[in-house]
C-alpha cells in the first residue's frame, strides 16, 4: 500500500457533536444527580415531619374543640355552670367571654362593613 492509501486515526473519529461523553463527564453528572437527589430526599423528610407536626396540632385542637362542646352543652342543660361558679363566689370567665361573644363578633362585622365601603370609595 502506497502510503497516501493508509487510514489515519483522525478519519475514524466522530464529528466533534457526536462523541460520545467522557468518563469524567459521566462522572460528573452522576455527582450532581446524587447532590440533587440527597437535597430531595431532605426536603421530603422535612415535609413529612412539618405534615405530622400539623396533624399532631389539628388532633390536639379537635380535642379541646370537642371538650369546650362537652362543657357548653352540659353547661347549656343546666349541669356544669354552677360547680365553677360556687367556688369564687362569681361567674366563670368562660361563661362570660362565650355571652359576649355575640357582640364582639356584631362589631367587628360592622367594623368590617365600614371599612370595606371606605375601600370601595376609594377605588
Amino acid at each position: 500500500m502506497a502510503e497516501g492509501q493508509r487510514d489515519n486515526t483522525d478519519d475514524w473519529l466522530p464529528p466533534p457533536g457526536a462523541r460520545p461523553p467522557t468518563v469524567a463527564e459521566l462522572e460528573q453528572r452522576i455527582d450532581v444527580a446524587l447532590a440533587v437527589a440527597r437535597a430531595s430526599e431532605s426536603a421530603a423528610l422535612e415535609i413529612g415531619e412539618a405534615a405530622l407536626d400539623a396533624a399532631e396540632q389539628a388532633r390536639r385542637a379537635a380535642e379541646l374543640a370537642e371538650r369546650a362542646s362537652e362543657r357548653a352543652s352540659a353547661r347549656a342543660a343546666g349541669g356544669g355552670g354552677a360547680s365553677e361558679g360556687a367556688a369564687t363566689g362569681s361567674r366563670p370567665r368562660v361563661a362570660v367571654i362565650a355571652e359576649n361573644a355575640d357582640a364582639g363578633l356584631e362589631q367587628f362585622t360592622e367594623r368590617a362593613d365600614r371599612v370595606l365601603e371606605r375601600l370601595r370609595a376609594l377605588g
